[in-house]
């Protein structure tokens, strides 16, 4: 794309396990869902070049995080430098919500002060078939969201529906934010500005962790064979 380019945001996804985190970001980045959907084991990123403005375009780099418990302790090093969030939640589960209230605590504790938060309700597709299944109102999402300054959508992962338009949205609003910030402190620092994205050292630390991590895990589900369940499911 022709004009200003090369300034990279660090984004990550937010909430319990099995919400949609990782479909969320294979139907924006890939245009599908995953093949073999699994637990996020840790913390996994893509990258996405993403139109903010006429010829001005961003770079965001997406972090997928565990939503598991045990895994709380290594999600929380990495919300650092992050200028945005999507926080996830399921639409047919109403503790997923509440639970959005532990996750955009934590986020604060770590990330940039003017962090963008999204407020994402997930699985719109179900409720659609079936109303029956929604166990979090629109209208008490879309005020808490309001109450707490975050941007709302409510999406499906399976169906596309603005999965495109809630990322859109927090990379214009952290761009925005950027620009305001650069203007006003530095008088304009212009394009290759990283603002956040993950540096080599966060993809060494990411890559060995992770590692580590699996092998461990590996090792644990081997000693308790017996008492394994099968197939994580979705973060």
């Amino acid at each position: 794309m022709a004009g200003e380019e090369g300034q990279s945001f660090k984004v990550i996804l937010l909430g319990d396990a099995t919400v949609g985190k990782t479909h969320l970001v294979s139907r924006y980045t890939r245009g599908t869902l995953p093949q073999q959907p699994k637990a996020t084991i840790g913390v996994e990123f893509v990258t996405k070049q993403v139109a903010v403005a006429p010829d001005v375009s961003v770079r965001a780099q997406i972090w997928d995080t565990a939503g598991q418990e045990r895994y709380k302790s290594i999600t929380q090093t990495h919300y650092r430098r992050a200028f945005g969030a999507l926080l996830v939640y399921d639409v047919t589960n109403k503790a997923s919500f509440v639970n959005t209230s532990k996750w955009a605590d934590d986020l604060k504790q770590s990330a940039e002060p003017d962090v963008v938060i999204v407020l994402v309700g997930n699985k719109a597709d179900l409720v659609e078939n079936d109303p029956s299944l929604r166990a979090v109102d629109t209208q008490t999402a879309q005020a808490f969201a309001q109450k707490n300054g975050f941007l709302f959508f409510e999406t499906s992962a399976v169906t596309g529906r603005q999965v495109n338009d809630c990322f859109i949205a927090l990379m214009k609003q952290i761009h925005q934010n950027a620009t305001a910030a650069t203007t006003q402190d530095h008088g304009g620092s212009g394009p290759g500005v990283n603002w956040g994205g993950a540096n080599r050292s966060d993809r060494d630390f990411i890559d060995k962790y992770n590692r580590e991590l699996k092998g461990g895990l590996k090792l644990g589900a081997n000693d308790q064979k017996k008492n394994s369940g099968c197939c994580g499911d979705d973060d």
